[in-house]
């Protein structure tokens, strides 16, 4: 049996079975990346909820794995070297479980870099972006009475979208007719902008086409829908 006693965390959250990859998330649009992942390769995992509520990300058992105190974060007890590896950053975790399994990521070397390219620009562009739109039109920042802030996110959020409805004219994924872990990177993130955040009219979000549908396409998906539910809240 896989022995995780190095990882702190598992003090805080025991591993029931330790051969299998560990996954410490909550069903946000950055958590439900890797859920979503795990279900489309099928790679056995066992997955531990951070509660925010209880400030589990903030304990030094989590914080021991990610220091920076954000999910999701997961152990591989058969990482490089059949060694066990601790990992955080949610588009770090999808190259490398799609590079552990080779799944979800293009055989061609050029269209790799392509799809690495889409990753990056969902972390440092719409995730940053729609979850700005969510704190200032459905969270505290909706009590700020200067709106510039809202107005500046919102109007960057349905540029975004713009760039997503210009990829996918023609194409049913990101990467033409492949689906990847760049499509995964984006789907939580622009339902919640419409859904959960409420800002489907603020970000005139049916004035699209493509992006709609694809997000409908991604929605069907039985990994996706499973994925969205995981980790279970309490």
């Amino acid at each position: 049996m896989t022995d995780l006693s190095a990882f702190p965390i598992t003090k805080r959250w025991p591993a029931e079975y330790p051969d299998r990859l560990q996954l410490y998330s909550l069903p946000t649009p950055n958590g439900v990346k890797v859920s979503i992942m795990l279900e489309e390769i099928a790679l056995p995992y066992e997955a531990h909820l951070v509660d925010f509520g209880k400030d589990d990300q903030k304990t030094p058992e989590f914080l021991s794995l990610n220091p920076n105190g954000k999910i999701p974060a997961i152990i591989d007890p058969n990482g490089p070297g059949a060694k066990p590896l601790g990992l955080f950053e949610s588009g770090a975790i999808l190259q490398y479980l799609a590079e552990k399994t080779g799944k979800l990521f293009p055989d061609d070397a050029a269209r790799r870099y392509e799809t690495i390219q889409w990753l990056h620009f969902q972390m440092g562009g719409i995730g940053p972006m729609f979850g700005q739109v969510g704190f200032f039109h459905k969270f505290a920042g909706k009590e700020i009475a200067d709106k510039r802030p809202l107005e500046r996110y919102v109007a960057e959020s349905k540029r975004l979208l713009g760039v997503i409805e210009t990829r996918l004219d023609g194409r049913q994924w990101i990467m033409d007719d492949e689906y990847t872990i760049a499509d995964i990177s984006m789907l939580g993130w622009v339902r919640n902008l419409i859904g959960f955040y409420g800002a489907r009219e603020l970000v005139e979000f049916d004035g699209f086409k493509s992006v709609p549908a694809w997000l409908a396409r991604g929605l069907a998906r039985p990994a996706v829908q499973r994925g969205l539910e995981i980790p279970k809240r309490s």
